[in-house]
This record gives C-alpha cells, structure tokens and sequence, in this order.
C-alpha cells in the first residue's frame, strides 16, 4: 500500500504535465491494490499527500537530472574559459547544490570523456571558485562539491592554513581570481582534524622551544588559533569542544589572512568582484556548514600590506587497513588512472555509512600527492579514488619555492603519524605557474622588473628550474619548448627539496621505508607519466638534510 503511494507521489513530484493535468481536473490520479485471493479490486482514491505535491517545481526525474547538469556545467560538457564567468553568489549555490546531491548520494559529475579534456586544453580553464582545503584524505574536495575537472581550483595543506606565511597559498589565490576571473574563494575546513587536534595539544602544553622537524613547526604555527578557541571558549571547555571551536577559528584566521597579505585580493572585494568565505565539512554527515564572511572583513579591506611575511623576508581507506608497501601504492595509482583515461571509473558513489567509518575510525592514505593547484587536475578524479584513499597537497606549480614549512610538515605527519609509504609529486602539461614563470624569467632577461605582489614572488620562486630548462634545451629552444621541460624538472626539483630539508623524510627514504616518485599529467590525453625516482635521489640521501628557509627564518627569529 504504502509502494502504491509512493509512485503516486513520485509521478506528482517530478512531472510538471501530470501536474498541471491533475490541478486542471482532466486527469484524476487514483490507487489501487489487487487481490489474488478474491480477485477484487480495493480502490484507495488519492494520495494523502497529493495537494502538497501540486506544489512541486521539479520537473525532472533524479535518474535524468544527470543529463541536464552536464550540460549546465559548461558549453562543452565541463566548465572552461568559453563559458561565462560565474559571479559569487551563483558560485556559492553552485558549491551548495553540488554539497546537497554529494551529501545525499545523488552525485551527477560522472566520467570526464576525451572530448572534454581535449576543451580543457583548447579552451583553457575558468574555475567558478577557489577552495583553500585541507590535506586530509577523508577531504576530496572536488568530490564533496561534486565538481567536474575546470570547476574547481584547489589549494590544501595539512590545517588548510596560512600560518606559516606561505606565499604560495596567496600568490595562488591571486592567480586563479585574477588571470583565471573566479569570483568565489571557499576556505574549507573540516571536523576531526588532525593538524588542529595536534595544535591544540601544542598549545596546551606550552611548547616554546624551536621545532625539531617540520611537523613541528606547522603545529606550533597552528597553535595560535587553538589559543584563540580557548580564550573564546573559556576554561570550563572540554578537549572535544576546543578542538572543534578551533576548526571554526582556523577558517577564519585563514581568512583574515588572505585579506590582510594581499592588495589584489583586497581590491577585487572592495569592488565587488570577489567574494571570501568560510565552511565546515562534517566528516560525520558529508556536509558543508557555510560560515559566511569573515566578521572582521570590513577592518581588514583598509590593510596596506601586500607580501605575506615569508615572501617579504625573501611557503575508502581507514586506520583500520593494513599498511601499503610502495610498491602496491604505486600500482594503485597506475590502475586508477588507466580506468580515469578509458572513461571507467570505480571508485562510485560515497555513502554516508563511507563517511562515518572515515570519521569515526580515522585515515590511512596509501599515498601523499602534492600536486597543482589547477582546476583541470582533481587528483581524486584522475586517480579514480575514493576519500581515504589519497593525502593531497596542492598549490599553483605543485612547488615547494614558498610552502615549504607547510609541505614539509604536511608530509612528515602523514608519512610519520599516518604510515604512508609513497610520496607522489605530480606536475601537469600546460601549467599555467610554468608558463608564468618561464615567460617572466625570458622578460627579466630584457628588462628587470621587481615583484609587485604574492603570485609576482611565486613565479620569481620557479626561476631555478626555468633556468634548468634552458640551459638543457639549448640556445635555439622556444619559450613553448622551455616550459615543457620545466614542468618536468620543476617535479624532480620538488622531490630533491623534500629529501634535502626533511630528515624524518630522507631517514625513511634511506632506509627504504619510503619512496618518493615523480609523475606528469597530459591534460590533452588524460593519462599521467609515471617517472620514478629522482636522478639524484641516491646522493641526497647520503647527505644529512638541512632545516628548509622558511623555517630556519622562523627558528632565528627573522
């Protein structure tokens, strides 16, 4: 009786023709149950709920829905620099809608096919919004929005944080808002963090000595804004509240942050043309809690201050499952990206019950993958993964020039607290921070020029990899050939970075507890480069490692 009813509903929910039918009175929308015993008919008249439903706006059956979200998502399919450009409030519903059908397992992104990735590359890409999310593996944020590659540029790190000064973060941001015209930046963070639980017990046990690793010195970094959560909350607070407060506090200060370090992202809010806010993601439910602005926006938009401090000196698996050797992390990837290049993905749907087990029984990510910032890279997408399964770390360039402390760090506590066995550096074709970087390296050639801004020092950072790939391109090579090399050498120079400026890091790789292998990402082709270890990986690891700048500044006081 109650199935009867319920296909009665559902022709009233999802048809405007039968609707406007029943409302008119040319067609009567009856039930009925057949007896087999007696061979009667029992008549039940009409749904109980029938004059509710006639007030219904769908007017598509879920199972179509698919159909029509693809097409809205762009001209081609997917979104790119074709299509109009999204203003904020429209980019903030977008994310809200694509939470709600990821949250309730009606999730319409679908496979990405090659005509799709051959627009990404004709058209170039037009993200609607930038996300600043965590690194957490439980996290996926194109999937939480359930996103498609060209709608979403992602910057994450462990604490999805600034405190560290990190002027990739910024000069990302102003690269994505300003050449690439996205209207929104979400700064995400999420319950049950890890960084922020360690932060808070960092805070509470007053450590002030100098970190001894890079972990360390992001934790200590973080502690300020578990300070803050305790003072707001007072000393009668329990653990749980704190850390949870703390989440809240640190999407703020992420916030603050960004607009007291950067006049172009100040500027485009003071015009009206950017919009800055704030989300929790709920491990527990699968859904985002959208903060709003910073309340101390208005204050910060009369800030005079234009370099973060580091550039102005001058950065479904569980706890449950086994370990994964290297090896297999590496084969993982490898199967996961041949199934994202064929157009068969399995990875599915993420189900609630998937969500409360990486919640309640905590990560255990086979791989950490700092990869580019880059809209047209989703790195859970290419993968084929599911949440759990990878620990992302994004910046424009998938660079280390500036982020250091928070790379480092970030991948000391998932190699470290989280046993991962594979470190990952995935650079992509067409990088729009190579291109920048090689194009103003050829221009400082003509006429110096000084950096204005975060995303000026950004690219002014790549300098020693575009050098690289001119001197082994030769003297007749095209500023085109030179990039191309670069994006290669600039992810064999990430990976010498981690092994030269984390012991914890070069101590695993020596000992073969850890491999770190580099990869390239053809966007045309969908397919990624696999290119092992770096050449110079055996003379690294003979050498003790050094504390990384940004760090050594912080340590001395600078």
């Amino acid at each position: 009786k109650v199935n009867v009813f319920h296909s009665m509903n559902f022709l009233l929910k999802f048809s405007d023709s039968i609707r406007e039918a029943v409302k008119s009175g040319q067609v009567q929308l009856q039930g009925g149950i057949y007896h087999l015993e007696t061979g009667k008919v029992e008549f039940l008249g009409k749904s109980p709920v029938q004059s509710e439903l006639l007030s219904s706006t769908a007017s598509i059956p879920p199972s179509m829905t698919s159909m029509v979200e693809r097409e809205s998502r762009g001209l081609h399919g997917v979104r790119t620099a074709a299509d109009e450009r999204v203003p904020s409030d429209a980019a903030l519903k977008m994310l809200k809608a694509g939470n709600e059908r990821f949250a309730t397992g009606a999730v319409t992104a679908g496979t990405t096919s090659g005509e799709m990735r051959k627009a990404l590359v004709k058209y170039n890409q037009a993200p609607h919004s930038a996300i600043l999310g965590c690194a957490d593996s439980r996290v996926p944020v194109d999937t939480v929005f359930d996103a498609t590659p060209g709608e979403l540029f992602v910057l994450r790190n462990a604490g999805n944080t600034c405190t560290h000064a990190e002027g990739s973060i910024v000069g990302s941001l102003e690269f994505c808002t300003g050449k690439l015209g996205s209207k929104l930046i979400l700064v995400l963070g999420h319950t049950q963090c890890g960084a922020i639980a360690g932060a808070t017990a960092t805070h509470q046990a007053g450590a002030t000595n100098a970190p001894g690793c890079a972990l360390e010195g992001l934790l200590q970094g973080l502690a300020v804004v578990a300070k803050d959560a305790s003072e707001q909350l007072g000393p009668g607070a329990s653990q749980q509240e704190l850390v949870a407060h703390a989440v809240k506090v640190n999407v703020f200060h992420s916030m603050d942050f960004l607009l007291k370090f950067s006049e172009p992202l100040r500027e485009l809010v003071r015009k009206g043309e950017l919009d800055i806010q704030g989300g929790i993601y709920h491990l527990e439910t699968g859904r985002v809690e959208f903060l709003g602005q910073s309340p101390r926006q208005a204050e910060l938009l009369s800030s005079d201050l234009s370099l973060p401090p580091s550039m102005a000196l001058g950065a479904i698996r569980t706890s449950q499952d086994g370990i994964v050797a290297p090896k297999l992390a590496l084969q993982t990837l490898k199967e996961g990206n041949e199934r994202f290049v064929v157009g068969a993905p399995a990875a599915g749907k993420v189900h609630r019950s998937m969500c409360e087990a990486l919640a309640t029984k905590g990560q255990a990510p086979h791989t950490a993958i700092v990869g580019c910032a880059d809209s047209r890279c989703p790195l859970e997408t290419l993968f084929d993964a599911l949440p759990g399964d990878l620990f992302v770390l994004r910046n424009a360039g998938n660079t280390c020039t500036h982020a250091e402390g928070s790379i480092l760090g970030s991948l000391e506590f998932c190699t470290g607290a989280l046993n991962t066995k594979l470190i990952f550096v995935l650079g992509h074709t067409n990088c729009g921070a190579i291109k920048g970087a090689t194009a103003a390296y050829f221009a400082a050639k003509k006429k110096p020029t000084q950096a204005n801004n975060a995303l000026d020092v950004l690219l002014k950072g790549l300098d020693t990899v575009v050098a690289q790939a001119v001197a082994e391109a030769g003297a007749k090579a095209t500023e085109e050939e030179v990039a191309a090399l670069a994006v290669k050498l600039n992810v064999f120079h990430t990976m010498n970075f981690l092994m030269q400026h984390s012991e914890p890091i070069r101590e695993k790789v020596s000992s073969g507890k850890l491999e770190i292998h580099g990869g390239v990402y053809d966007l045309k082709s969908g397919r990624v480069e696999f290119l092992g270890s770096s050449p110079s990986q055996s003379k690294l690891v003979e050498a003790k490692s050094t504390v990384a700048p940004s760090l050594l500044d912080r340590m001395l006081g600078a």
